[in-house]
This record gives structure tokens, C-alpha cells and sequence, in this order.
């Protein structure tokens, strides 16, 4: 879609002169050290007015904020109730080959003398208009039944964490693909001058303190150029690495630097017509705008009394998910494209029973409050929200199992992810599983038609959006035809 003009590079490569190139040398390390003054090379998400091609259709949505459990909640115990598993406490789902259908176990429980069924502990019952089963891990959740689409059935070939967090957020199992931010950075470009369209958070967690590392290409740029990749907003010390200018540089001396080293930038440009030169001014100035804007950010002295107690206790304490969930509204509030929080530890695999309670405690009553803060706002109309993880747990034990306590493996083939606001339909159930919460029974929505779920509400038909790369048109939602979600969308 995008064939990169090679042609005019080579040609111009082949005619410079060693004066050029090491002045070209020169000059993108001066422009890339004045970079770092603020940003240490993460503030390439800057302003850009997306592709003149798009959006394909009027977009519901017109930013994103994607609250990522990463680890994999169990459905289980959240979501998808299977009372019948009650009677069948301790029964060997090895005996069972018409569930198990041949799913392949991953090597922490394929060594297991059997694979016994381990029942929910927590009670379910059902909430709003649409009925939907909620555990009594989500009490806020369960109180906006009717303002989500929660589908049950959404699956995926990856059976590892990172692979299968790899695979939901750039499309693909192996690095160095785009991440989904990026891509919608890409295509939609940026509705703020002063802030980059896409910021990541990392909260603490307070379930099981080991956790899955998280690795920045996640929501890295790939194959797309590196100004779309996302920035990352941290909860102590300078917001965003090198915000603050170093001891002797003071504002109008930064202001005076990136004029001239602009200016140097510009005649490089005239003469050479290479596009890093405009992504190095570019650079420069969203770090020099960050100064300014990144601050009034991260300040919440100015939120009400009502709106903090919303989003519970620890909204005050920097770093936790309630405070990176009032953060994407403010964010929202000032239109950034995309917000993503990685919320980690929910790889229950022992000790259900102390670990997830924890876990839910510190999603449940934020991400209740961000949705209610939207809708008060009048801003949930035009905000896609999505929580969800990247894969499911068994609903065999691993390890022992009691009533009381268990855990869980990774099961790839149905989890639940909610969806809400801008395009999503609320209120609805969508999806079913058999009696095992084993396999999809009716809807499967593979990770694949998430996305392109996701990229619909935003105005972009997934089957055009793609991006040439290594002699290939790549898309998000990989080769093979995938399509959205229809019954979880407003006409």
C-alpha cells in the first residue's frame, strides 16, 4: 500500500560525497542527543495526520483505551459459570476424550497422573437486563453488565504467554511485527499536537507477586516507521524518561538548539530529500511540547473529591491501576488515539484462592469507574474501552486441589474479553462454551476478529489496512480473511 521510494535514495547515495556523509553522520547525532534531553529516543509517537485513505467509514469510536490482564484471567472463575462442574469435583477430564477433543496440554500439567476437574469457589449470579453471570470477585463489573458486551468465546493457537500476548497485540506469534497502537498511530495519525497517540502504562499488581516480564514491542512500531511506536508513561520520576532538561539547559536555550539544529535539518532535507530528517525535527519538538503538556497530565490535584472516590483508595498512589486508569481518561480528555494498560499477574497456576481475589480487587472497581467516568463526561459514545487477556485457564487443577483451593493451566480455546462504548452494542452476552468452559460451542471470535472488531469501531476495514514490508502487504489481522464482530456492534 505504502512501497517505500528507494529509487531516489539509491540514486542520491550513490552521488554523496564523504563530506556529506559524514555530515549527515554529524548532524543526526547532534539532532538525536538534543532528543534526549527529554525523551531518550521514546517521544517518536508525534504529531501526524494518519493516511489520506482513511478512516473507510465513519468511525464510532475515535480513541481507544485497552485494559490488557496480562497473564490470563481464568473465565472461569470471572465469567463463564459452569454449575454442573460441582458434581464432578475431582473427576479426571482425561476420562472425558469428547472435551478434551485432542487440546494440547502444556508441559506444567502433562506430566499430571490425571488432570482433575476443579469447580469455581466463588459464587456467581446474574446481573442487569442482559442476565450476564458475574463471580462476586467483580462487584463493580457486575453492576455495568449493561453497559459492556462481554464475549465468551474468543480464542487463539498460542498456548505460552508471550507468544500469545505477541500474537493479540501485533497479530502475529514472533516479534518485530506492529503493535496494535502503532498501527492505528499509523493509519489515523495524531488529534493532539502536544502529546503522542499512543501511551502505554504498566501498573502494579498485588495477586501473585512473580509475573510475566513485559517487553516494549509489545507496543513497538516493527516494521513501521519508529515515530508510531508507543511512548511509555511511568509512575516515578520524570513521567516519560529525560523529560526534564539537564542541569544548565533551561527553556529557551532548548527552544533556541532545536531551531537551529531544524534549520541544519532543513537544508539536509533540500539537499538530500531523506525523510529521517523531518522524523528528527519531529521528534525534537513533541519532546520540547511534552515539557509542558506531559505535566498538566500527571496533574490530579484539579479532580474533584467525587470523581477520585469513583475510582476507590488507591487512585492517590502513583503507579497502581486505579491511578492508570483515571490517567487514560485524562488522556482520552485530551484525545490521545490509543491508551494501553498492562495490568500483570494473573497467572494463577496455583494458590486460585489468595491470588485472583487480589487480582480482581484491583481491576474491578477502576475499571467500573473509568466507564462511568466516560459516560458522565459524554465521551463513552466516541471511546472504545476493551479488557481482556491473552488466553484462558483449564478447568482441570494443576497441582492439588481441594474445594477451597486450586489452579489453573493455560487453556487457549475460549476466554472472555468485554468490550464497551464507541461502535459495542451493551448489554449483550455474546458466545457460548460447553458445560467444561473446554470449547467454544457457538460464536468463536478468534483474536483475529477482536482486532478487526477493534479497528472497525475506529472507521478501518481490516481487509485494506496494510502496510508493505519485506515485498509483502501486512495487515493486523494476518493473511487468512477475518471480519468483526457483528453481533456485538451498533449498526
Amino acid at each position: 500500500m505504502n512501497p517505500i521510494p528507494m529509487r531516489d535514495e539509491f540514486n542520491r547515495a550513490l552521488h554523496m560525497t564523504r563530506r556529506h556523509l559524514f555530515g549527515q553522520a554529524s548532524l543526526g547525532l547532534g539532532t538525536a542527543a538534543l532528543a534526549s534531553l527529554n525523551m531518550g529516543g521514546l517521544a517518536m509517537a508525534s504529531n501526524n495526520a494518519g493516511l489520506p485513505e482513511l478512516p473507510h467509514f465513519a468511525p464510532k469510536a475515535k480513541r481507544a483505551i485497552y485494559l490488557f490482564m496480562a497473564g490470563a484471567p481464568s473465565q472461569l472463575d470471572t465469567f463463564d459459570y459452569k454449575p454442573k462442574l460441582n458434581d464432578l469435583f475431582n473427576e479426571d477430564l482425561r476420562k472425558m476424550p469428547d472435551v478434551q477433543k485432542g487440546q494440547r496440554i502444556t508441559t506444567m500439567t502433562s506430566g499430571q497422573s490425571s488432570l482433575p476437574i476443579a469447580p469455581s469457589k466463588f459464587k456467581f449470579a446474574q446481573y442487569g437486563e442482559s442476565r450476564a453471570w458475574v463471580s462476586d470477585l467483580l462487584p463493580y463489573t457486575a453492576k455495568m453488565v449493561d453497559d459492556i458486551a462481554i464475549v465468551k468465546t474468543v480464542h487463539t493457537e498460542a498456548i505460552n504467554h508471550d507468544p500469545a500476548i505477541t500474537y493479540i497485540c501485533t497479530g502475529n506469534q514472533l516479534p518485530g511485527k506492529a503493535s496494535l497502537g502503532a498501527w492505528l498511530s499509523y493509519g489515523l495519525g495524531s488529534m493532539n499536537d502536544n502529546l503522542p497517540s499512543f501511551v502505554v502504562m504498566t501498573p502494579t499488581w498485588t495477586g501473585r507477586p512473580e509475573a510475566q516480564a513485559l517487553y516494549n514491542r509489545l507496543w513497538g512500531s516493527g516494521f513501521l516507521p519508529t515515530k508510531y511506536q508507543g511512548v511509555s508513561l511511568r509512575s516515578q520520576g520524570d513521567p516519560v524518561l529525560f523529560l526534564s532538561n539537564p542541569p544548565g539547559i533551561d527553556r529557551e536555550t532548548r527552544r533556541s538548539m532545536l531551531d537551529r539544529a531544524a534549520e541544519l535539518n532543513r537544508q539536509t532535507y533540500e539537499s538530500w530529500g531523506d525523510p529521517q530528517t523531518r522524523a528528527r525535527v519531529e521528534q525534537a519538538e513533541m519532546a520540547f511540547r511534552m515539557q509542558a503538556s506531559v505535566p498538566d497530565l500527571v496533574d490530579i490535584s484539579g479532580e474533584t473529591k467525587e470523581t477520585l472516590e469513583m475510582y476507590g483508595d488507591e487512585v492517590t498512589k502513583p503507579g497502581t491501576f486505579a491511578a492508570s486508569c483515571l490517567l487514560a481518561r485524562r488522556m482520552a480528555e485530551r484525545d490521545v488515539r490509543f491508551v494501553q494498560i498492562f495490568h500483570r499477574g494473573w497467572d494463577q497456576h496455583a494458590n486460585m484462592a489468595r491470588d485472583l481475589p487480589n487480582q480482581c480487587h484491583d481491576i474491578d472497581q477502576p475499571a467500573w469507574a473509568l466507564i462511568q467516568d466516560l459516560k458522565q463526561r459524554g465521551m463513552l459514545d466516541d471511546t472504545l474501552v476493551v479488557w481482556g487477556g491473552e488466553f484462558g485457564r483449564t478447568v482441570y487443577c494443576q497441582g492439588k486441589l481441594t474445594r477451597e483451593n486450586y489452579g489453573r493451566d493455560h487453556h487457549p480455546r475460549n476466554f472472555c474479553v468485554w468490550l464497551a462504548g464507541g461502535g459495542v452494542k451493551p448489554g449483550v452476552v455474546y458466545g457460548e462454551t460447553d458445560d467444561f468452559s473446554y470449547n467454544a460451542i457457538e460464536n468463536p471470535v478468534h483474536i483475529h476478529d477482536l482486532n478487526a472488531t477493534i479497528l472497525r469501531c475506529m472507521g478501518i476495514d481490516n481487509s485494506r489496512f496494510t502496510f508493505r514490508a519485506q515485498g509483502l502487504d501486512v495487515r493486523l489481522t494476518g493473511v487468512e480473511e477475518h471480519h468483526p464482530v457483528e453481533g456485538i456492534m451498533k449498526s
